[in-house]
């Protein structure tokens, strides 16, 4: 989850260049008890005085700071948030420790200030950095908490809070070569909001969603007490791995499974175009996904622009297994041995984020983020197939008519949605699930411009268009595609977000988890300190039993 930069060409103009397409596919896939101490109302001067008093005067950059602004656009992933009409933090603190993080909930909870919790800054509307609506509020950046702990030849890591996935990817890749964990594609995306929102990536299909893969968790609460998972409970575990990590504290540092990988995987990149029959060959790409004969190692995901369709492909195993399994399933595509990269699973995912081979897996340690282009996103789900018609005409009347609007297609089935998945994380978009849709709308220039309101037309437009052929009722989105269109929360005068509010959108990311999920909430934090636009809110007194 990441936002295109203005330096990437656009796909349209990459028919010639499979790897330089990837490489955009990538990007934008880039784009996470008690009430004792809790005041009516906000003192940001007491709240300044606490951490002044608790915490090492260079961790806190208040507005006045030479270094709050550089410090403040250090993760921001989308430069529409970095204008006036955001409201910005009182101040950043910049935690390097778990008592730092503890002393900041304190603070919060003692003065009346809430915290926004940032990990990547990746949050598709900013809101782990940002307030849509007046209040005071400060941010807690994790960035400083990062390092990971792998052992060779143990089958989990510890991964804090900050790192982000390509530190992760990078650390298991070289110290523990032999194993994976089932991220996503993008390298600067941060390992706590990955997990927190559910988490969905290319080997989901044989290993389930990241948030199936987490064995033990630390978290602060709203208390600033540490747990980890004996210590929290079953319930709050649950809810922490795809219920949004931010709505019932601070989780400082995740314990990961690691599954096994062979020593060599294989990646492809297959571009075709419309003149190439891509409605016939997408028609035929989403009836074989749940197909009982398509084996788990395999993982074709598809990119759409303009007249355009990128087919990328990872698997497990050699190319000439691959070439096999894909000539019985989806002989259409065409594929062949040129097409083949064989490497290590850490080369294949530098492969797949930077699209091409040259670059050295140490490229995944870059946390540099571009601020060149505003974008916004939205996410469908589909359960069943749109047909040759139904894509010749997206195509059509839609993707060729704007080459600024982006599809990327997430293919489920397999551990995270087929006959026998044991769903153990709040992620709900399984059983029956043929692909997720994520949209993207690019544009340049100012934040709220001419530009800009074309680019959120088209994007409007093109998933009004999909509505025919995606999920109802609800209709389905991710949580890690974070989109306010979708709802926010409406706060009572008790100062807590209401379950009624919070349903119209949280139904369509949790769907029925929701109530489970608040009423962890009305059981961790029922003061809703730990609060945002599209927090779980607390399950009422009224409907508990």
């Amino acid at each position: 989850m990441q936002p295109i930069a203005a330096s990437k060409p656009k796909l349209a103009q990459m028919a010639d260049s499979s790897e330089t397409m990837a490489l955009a596919v990538a990007i934008l896939c880039c784009f996470l008890c008690g009430n004792a101490f809790l005041t009516s109302s906000a003192s940001p001067d007491s709240f300044l005085q606490c951490l002044s008093a608790m915490l090492p005067s260079e961790l806190v950059y208040q507005q006045s700071s030479s270094g709050f602004t550089s410090v403040l656009e250090s993760s921001v992933q989308n430069p529409k948030f970095l204008t006036n009409t955001t409201v910005r933090p009182l101040c950043i603190v910049t935690a390097s420790s778990v008592p730092h993080v503890q002393a900041a909930v304190r603070c919060g909870r003692w003065h009346g200030v809430r915290l926004r919790v940032r990990s990547g800054g990746h949050d598709y509307e900013g809101l782990s950095y940002r307030s849509v609506r007046p209040e005071v509020f400060a941010v807690l950046d994790l960035a400083r908490l990062r390092g990971v702990r792998v052992v060779p030849g143990e089958a989990s890591a510890w991964a804090d809070a900050g790192a982000t996935l390509g530190e992760l990817y990078y650390a298991v890749g070289t110290a523990n070569p032999g194993f994976l964990f089932p991220g996503g594609v993008c390298a600067t995306v941060g390992v706590s909001g990955f997990v927190s929102g559910g988490g969905i990536g290319l080997t989901m299909r044989k290993y389930g969603v990241g948030g199936d893969n987490v064995l033990d968790a630390r978290i602060v609460n709203a208390d600033g007490d540490v747990l980890d998972r004996a210590a929290m409970g079953e319930d709050l575990f649950w809810a922490i791995r795809g219920g949004g990590g931010e709505s019932f504290g601070v989780v400082v540092a995740w314990r990961l499974k690691l599954s096994r990988v062979p020593p060599t995987v294989t990646v492809a990149n297959n571009l075709r175009t419309m003149e190439q029959g891509v409605a016939d060959l997408l028609a035929k790409w989403e009836t074989t996904i749940l197909a009982p004969s398509l084996p788990a190692d395999l993982t074709i995901r598809v990119a759409l622009q303009e007249r355009h369709a990128l087919f990328q492909t990872l698997y497990l195993g050699r190319c000439s297994d691959l070439i096999r399994t894909v000539g019985g399933v989806f002989p259409e595509l065409g594929m062949t041995a040129a097409d083949c990269n064989e490497m290590s699973w850490l080369r294949a995912m530098a492969f797949i984020y930077f699209g091409n081979t040259g670059t050295p897996a140490e490229g995944l340690l870059n946390r540099t983020n571009s601020l060149g282009t505003y974008f916004k996103s939205k996410s469908d789900y589909v359960r069943r197939a749109v047909g040759r018609a139904g894509w010749e005409s997206l195509f059509q009347q839609q993707l060729s008519r704007n080459g600024n609007m982006l599809m990327i297609l997430e293919p489920h089935g397999g551990a995270v949605g087929g006959g026998n998945t044991n769903a153990t994380s709040p992620y709900p978009h399984r059983r029956g699930v043929l692909f997720n849709i994520q949209y993207g709308s690019m544009w340049w220039g100012e934040a709220n411009g001419t530009a800009a309101a074309a680019a959120l037309g088209w994007l409007d437009g093109l998933y009004a268009f999909m509505g025919q052929y995606a999920t109802s009722n609800p209709r389905e989105a991710f949580a890690n595609y974070r989109d306010l269109d979708l709802g926010q929360n409406v706060v009572g005068r008790d100062g807590v977000s209401s379950y009624s509010s919070g349903r119209v959108w949280a139904e369509r990311y949790f769907m029925g988890n929701y109530r489970r999920l608040a009423a962890v909430k009305a059981m961790v934090d029922p003061s809703d300190y730990f609060r945002n636009e599209q927090s779980i809110p607390p399950l009422p007194k009224t409907l508990r039993h």
